[in-house]
């Protein structure tokens, strides 16, 4: 998945992407640990995608944080 389809994700998506990832990678590496799996790098690379989404929801969080902040400040 490139960034840019990262990107045009609602955060709900997301959320449900992360869950959907994690449960491949856990998957992944159940079948690997059972039978060494054909491609082991596929590991890696679904690992750092969970690291991507996870990264993207967490800064969409930050920033609506900071936006109610912001108000929360300009109100007062």
């Amino acid at each position: 998945m490139k960034n840019s389809e990262i990107l045009e994700l609602s955060n709900e998506d997301l959320v449900e992407r992360i869950k959907q990832e994690k449960a491949n990678l856990h998957k992944l590496k159940f079948a690997h640990a059972v039978s060494a799996i054909e491609n082991p790098l596929r590991i890696r690379a679904a690992r750092k995608l969970v690291a991507r989404l996870s990264t993207e929801l967490s800064a969409r969080r930050n920033a609506e944080a900071k936006k109610k902040q912001e108000t929360a400040a300009e109100a007062q």
